[in-house]
Formats: C-alpha cells, structure tokens, sequence
C-alpha cells in the first residue's frame, strides 16, 4: 500500500512542472507490478475544475499512468484537497479511480487507518476556514461553472500560483512541535473517540513527520512531490516513509 500527496501537478509557480510529472510517473510506473492500491491524498493537482464537458487541459502522462495502474486492477483512491475540491466524475469515470471527498476510515490488512488529505482538520487559520466554507459550497460552484474556461481556469491557476509563490517566500512552517502542530493537535483530540485506530496519515502541511503518539496510534504527514518526493508504504506488517530517488528508495 502506497501513500502520496501534495504534487501540485500544472502549477504555474514551479518551474520544471514536466519534469516533476515525469518524475511521479516514473514513480508510479516502479510500483505497479507490487502495488495492491496506491492512496492519493490530496493536492495531487494545482488546480483542477471539472465542467460537465470539460475537465483542465494537460496531465496526460499523469492520467494515462493511472488508468494504466486501474487497468492492471490496482486500486487507486483520489483524495480531495484544497486545491482540487472541484473533482467530480472524470477521474472515476475515465480513469478508474476511487474518489473520496471526506477523510476514510478504513481497514488494510488487520490494521486500522484513517486517511485524509488534512485541510480543515483543526486548522486555527480564520480566513483559511472562509475559503474553505466557500470553495465547498454548492451555490458558489454552481456559480463559478458560469464562466467561461477561457477565464475561470485564468483564474484558478493565478490565484493558485499565488498561493505557491506566497509561502514560497514565507517557507513552509517547520514542526511545530506536539502542542501547535494542527493535525497532531486534531488526531490527539479524535483518538480520544476512536482507540482503535493505528494509523493517520496525512498531507497538505508538506512536512515530514512520523510520530508515535501512543504503543497503538501513529501519525504521519507525508511530505510533498514539489521538492521532497516522499511517500508511505505499507507492507502488510510495518510502515515506512520513504523518499524517491530515481532508480532507487531510501529509508
């Protein structure tokens, strides 16, 4: 089982934007003779805005490697995150993926996980919680498929852009440690509730972490496939994180 997230594919603020396609193709393409499902956790794309008949330009060496992936039968779950909320039925339809809007719970081989690309899980950001209020409402959507593509895709991919270039310059805020780190925060407060999970894994911060919070519970936040490329993978016994190198893994 295989856990990524956070590749931003087609943003206007990288740079080797091909380059990193290709790099996750490849990827994807040594795992598949082993892989048994493959989770997506969010923010795969920049920005990504379905039409009834129309879906984003680009991504075709992206999106013909999954449908390769679902093709041979290895499942491969879509998780949505805050920069491709706007994922309908294309990806399930035309691709074979399985799509989630909401964090799963699930089961895979004896162990329990919880999965989620990690926006709005405890996030203190007020204006950041605004957005998310009204990216996810209906009426907004309904009113956004209004405009011209020509304009509303302009649109997403420079407010995105802007987004990317802003922490940029700001820098990805390092652990925060125990106490500040939202999702820790937030998985501390849900196993409370729910004792018998043993694994959350997460995107969306693009850190690093693999943390034990109790002998059962363990949290993981997977990084990103901007600069890092890491990913989680499960062998039926034990967890790692693990970063890709062309050619190879390493621990």
């Amino acid at each position: 089982m295989y856990f990524l997230s956070d590749a931003h594919l087609g943003s206007w603020g990288i740079p080797h934007g091909r380059m990193q396609e290709r790099r996750l193709v490849r990827f994807l393409d040594s795992i598949k003779d082993k892989a048994a499902a493959i989770y997506l956790l969010g923010d795969i794309f920049d920005f990504w805005y379905e039409y009834k008949y129309v879906v984003p330009k680009g991504y075709t060496r992206f999106l013909g490697k999954i449908s390769e992936l679902t093709d041979m039968g290895v499942e491969v779950h879509y998780f949505t995150g805050n920069h491709d909320i706007w994922a309908y039925d294309y990806l399930e339809r035309e691709c074979g993926v399985i799509l989630h809007k909401q964090p799963l719970t699930t089961e895979l081989y004896g162990k329990v996980f919880f999965l989620a690309h990690g926006d709005g899980l405890g996030d203190p950001d007020k204006k950041f919680k605004l957005l998310r209020r009204l990216f996810h409402n209906r009426l907004c959507q309904i009113a956004f498929s209004t405009i011209h593509p020509r304009w509303s895709m302009w649109f997403g991919h420079t407010w995105a852009k802007h987004s990317y270039l802003k922490h940029k310059d700001i820098g990805v805020a390092p652990y925060m440690g125990d106490n500040k780190e939202f999702l820790v925060r937030y998985t501390r407060q849900y196993m409370q509730n729910h004792p018998n999970i043993d694994y959350y894994i997460y995107g969306h911060r693009h850190i690093e972490l693999d943390l034990q919070l109790t002998k059962k519970a363990r949290v993981m936040i997977l990084g990103d496939w901007i600069s890092q490329f890491t990913y989680a993978v499960f062998d039926g016994e034990h967890m790692f994180l693990e970063e890709y190198i062309e050619g190879e893994s390493r621990p």
